[in-house]
């Protein structure tokens, strides 16, 4: 089984098969943990999936000092100069209200340049700055370190395959 990270107490380590509790004497001791019918659904395994290479891109954005979150909506931009942030938020798959600020916070920050667009005066064009591709440019190299680790679990013949699974998941189960 996946590792699992659970709190017991004020302690939170990770076990391949239980929780990590400090013991009398100050010893690791695992209590197992029974995940009964969620150790073999999809849903619970996916998010437990996300979860962890969530936290590992975390550890290895804030060399950058940034979120994982931005990164790829400063890709999205980069890649759509001129997109609103209606069409951001649908690409990104997002909530446009939980969005507004992470693009409120890289127009505050110097990284996104954002105009009113001509045919909609309440809709807004992102387009990123000098400073916002720069930050894309480290962001991107740490991604790229993280998909090679990602590789290294699932393996280059399964690749293709597991992005296919993926993709046919998040446009079929609504």
């Amino acid at each position: 089984m996946a590792a699992r990270t659970i709190n017991v107490g004020s302690v939170k380590q990770r076990s391949k098969n239980g929780v990590k509790a400090n013991g009398r004497n100050g010893e690791a001791v695992v209590k197992p943990v029974n995940f009964g019918p969620l150790a073999t659904w999809i849903g619970f395994n996916l998010r437990m999936a996300q979860e962890s290479a969530f936290q590992a891109f975390s550890r290895r954005s804030l060399e950058v000092g940034e979120s994982p979150g931005r990164f790829a909506t400063l890709t999205l931009i980069a890649r759509n100069p001129g997109i609103s942030q209606t069409e951001l938020s649908l690409a990104a798959g997002r909530d446009k209200s939980s969005l507004t600020p992470v693009v409120e916070d890289l127009v505050r920050r110097g990284m996104v340049e954002r105009k009113r667009m001509r045919d909609d005066r309440r809709a807004y064009s992102l387009n990123l700055t000098m400073a916002g591709r720069k930050t894309l440019t480290q962001l991107t190299r740490c991604a790229r370190g993280h998909e090679r680790a990602l590789d290294s679990v699932i393996g280059m013949r399964d690749r293709k395959r597991f992005i296919q699974i993926l993709k046919k998941i998040a446009a079929e189960v609504k």
